[in-house]
């Protein structure tokens, strides 16, 4: 293996932790071959971990290893602390049958390494994604998202996987449904690649009737069964993460890796595709660098010379936003991918620009020197340390060899020392309790009691307390973040009204102001008087943030009732020559401009956005 000049000159470190027993040790399903050419193989699981590099004072420990895990895709955390891993050994032929299994993996004493193991599930197919929630387990089962019951929570299925959607393209191997995570907003999302185009729906739903996505960000909410794409384009999104604030992120293959999700946007593709007639223009990404260092994509393979230095390579596969509280303040609301070709992660600051964000490249993270490294995800856990999964493969996506069967990791990244959190099970907490977690420092309690809040009230479990605590926080506290996450718990349990959101659209703060109107058009419902003032915000807010959002409110409300929205944003000049705004506008009018094109023609008088008024006048000269 090839180690970087740059890399050798830090002084960096790694620990070694041996896995559990061989007694205690799992093995490969019988049923699994090994399809890779027999004279490659990779790193021993030890010499791997030697060879990495990461930061001073932070340390890397090998939570597991073949044979207690092999072909590791996702993963997630229960409410427990414990760590469920998705094996696919499907890819990358779909078949009738497979053998794709979810694995928990425990670390009673907080060392680094897990302590016990077990099968929850043996009877994937093509299974690439993984979430525990809302009294059992999600997975990415192509062509089907699939919910595995475990309402008991004793690591047994309560019966046979439940259909909860199908429809998912089986076209491409390589651009599967993926990245299965929950919302702030209390939806389930994911990514899907260009795989051809999926016609999403649930079980019997005629064609007509189903929703169409050929690649982009799509969710699900979970009790009321809705599925909806939020947003178009790029080429493979494989890793989606959420901000301090609640803006969403996700990386992306092929083309540029970082673009913040905005609802209802329609990004950029590769050269030359197209689709949606009256698009015309899409989107670009979030980062101002690419992590090669020019020419053709294929050129970064390899990760060296001048690729090297830019960050590795095109291929990215994870996104994670740390908001732990165990790594040094410099990293919290910074994001982690992992760069394929560049055997590393790449390290992202997101700064507030215009209507959105930037991506800034920071400093390459960890170096794996091994070109087996694949990093597919990255999680950070309930003590602050961070999860990271390795495929280990050679190639990527690409490679001609097909896939080493038997191969693959689990690591551990912490900052100095850090305190077993002990026995954990947040499910068994009061109301009370979960409540106070929306305080906590590390996001993952947050996220997890927020969930968990969400459950009981879809059980119809009485709140009114919770609820009344939730109101006391959002009044009471001052940052910004905090009162997000009382607004957002409130949100889940059914706690805020109409008039409530209303009253918050007012508040001093742009993203308090901007998540008011998310909500509002959340279920595609919203009221007159929002509308109403929703046109007052869109001449008058003074933040493009908050008027991105309306601009993507619209796609959510009756056409008729766009124009006056419409009529106020495309008179500010300013937002002209913002990365997100004019394309998001038009978005937003597009249809009402061919439904009503004498109206249309008046808006152009009004528009003080060149790109936004040549829009117009080519969509009312059209048929």
């Amino acid at each position: 293996m090839i180690f970087r000049s740059a890399i050798i000159s830090l002084c960096l470190t790694a620990t070694f932790v041996v896995g559990a027993p061989a007694a205690e040790r799992g093995s490969i399903p019988p049923s699994v071959r090994n399809t890779q050419n027999p004279k490659d193989s990779p790193l021993a699981p030890a010499e791997a971990l030697k060879r990495m590099r990461v930061p001073a004072g932070f340390k890397v420990s090998l939570f597991a290893a073949e044979p207690d895990v092999a072909q590791p895709i996702a993963m997630s955390f229960d409410d427990r602390g414990r760590l469920w891993v998705l094996e696919n050994y499907s890819y990358p032929k779909w078949q009738a049958k497979g053998t794709d299994r979810i694995l928990i993996f425990e670390d009673v004493d907080g060392d680094g390494r897990y302590d016990k193991r077990k099968v929850f599930w043996d009877k994937g197919n093509y299974s690439t994604g993984l979430l525990v929630g809302h009294g059992g387990v999600w997975v990415c089962n192509t062509p089907q998202l699939l919910f595995i019951p475990d309402a008991d929570g004793d690591d047994v299925p309560d019966g046979e996987p439940i259909v909860v959607l199908d429809g998912w393209s089986r076209q491409s191997a390589a651009n599967a449904v993926n990245n299965l995570n929950w919302g702030p907003d209390g939806w389930l999302y994911g990514c899907i690649g260009c795989a051809g185009s999926s016609h999403v729906g649930r079980p019997g739903t005629p064609k007509e009737k189903r929703t169409q996505i050929s690649r982009g960000i799509w969710r699900y909410h979970p009790t009321r069964r809705t599925f909806e794409v939020v947003a178009r384009g790029v080429v493979n999104p494989w890793g989606l993460d959420w901000n301090e604030m609640g803006e969403p992120f996700f990386t992306n293959c092929v083309i540029a890796h970082l673009w913040h999700l905005i609802p209802g946007a329609y990004y950029e593709r590769r050269q030359g595709e197209s689709d949606y007639r009256y698009v015309y223009e899409r989107i670009g990404p979030t980062c101002d660098h690419l992590h090669w260092g020019g020419g053709a994509w294929t050129n970064s393979r390899g990760g060296q010379g001048k690729h090297s230095v830019a960050g590795g390579g095109h291929a990215h596969t994870g996104a994670m936003i740390y908001l732990g509280d165990n790594w040094p303040a410099k990293y919290r609301d910074t994001l982690l991918t992992n760069n394929i070709h560049g055997d590393r992660l790449n390290n992202d600051l997101l700064l507030r620009r215009g209507s959105g964000y930037v991506g800034r490249h920071s400093k390459d993270f960890l170096f794996a020197n091994d070109v087996w490294f694949r990093s597919l995800t990255q999680k950070y856990g309930p003590d602050g340390g961070v999860f990271m999964s390795d495929w280990q493969d050679y190639g990527e996506c690409h490679d001609s060899d097909g896939v080493h069967r038997t191969s693959g990791r689990i690591y551990k990244i912490w900052y100095q020392e850090t305190k077993p959190v002990g026995k954990l099970d947040l499910a068994k907490m009061d109301d009370g309790e979960l409540v106070a977690l929306q305080l906590h420092k590390n996001d993952w309690y947050v996220r997890h009691a927020r969930r968990i809040l969400q459950e009981r009230a879809a059980a119809g479990r009485d709140l009114s307390e919770a609820k009344s605590a939730l109101r006391r926080m959002f009044d009471e506290r001052k940052e910004v973040d905090r009162k997000l996450r009382a607004l957002w718990a409130l949100w889940g349990i059914g706690g805020l009204s109409s008039a409530e959101l209303i009253k918050h659209l007012g508040d001093d703060n742009e993203h308090v102001r901007s998540w008011a109107v998310r909500l509002l058009v959340d279920e595609k419902k919203a009221p007159a008087a929002a509308i109403r003032r929703f046109a007052e915000m869109a001449r008058d807010d003074p933040s493009p943030l908050v008027r991105l959002y309306l601009a993507a409110a619209m796609q959510r409300i009756p056409l008729d009732q766009r124009w006056d929205i419409a009529t106020a944003l495309v008179a500010h000049e300013e937002d002209a020559d913002d990365r997100n705004l004019p394309q998001m506008i038009w978005y937003g009018i597009e249809p009402a401009v061919g439904a009503d094109k004498q109206r249309a023609v008046k808006l152009i008088s009004q528009c003080k956005i060149a790109k936004l008024r040549k829009h117009i006048a080519r969509r009312v000269s059209e048929k």
